[in-house]
């Protein structure tokens, strides 16, 4: 798994505990949804800007973000 797809499918794995549609992440980090879908499927690179907007709206921090066994593979 490259980095994007690391970085999508824990914003897939976090939205889906938080019970939260695509769209409403969407909504809450103000960015487009086909983007959202884009990067969490891996096929988008994800700007530094947009993931701090994604990771606010699922109210976690940077450092609970990347502390997950999906990067340590």
């Amino acid at each position: 798994m490259n980095i994007k797809e690391k970085i999508g499918a824990r914003i897939r794995e976090l939205r889906e505990e938080k019970k939260l549609s695509q769209t409403d992440l969407a909504v809450d980090a103000e960015i487009n949804r086909g983007y959202l879908n884009a990067v969490e499927k891996g096929s988008r690179n994800v700007s530094a800007v947009n993931l701090e907007k994604i990771v606010i709206a699922l109210n976690v921090t940077l450092k609970e973000f990347f502390d997950s066994e999906i990067f340590s593979e």
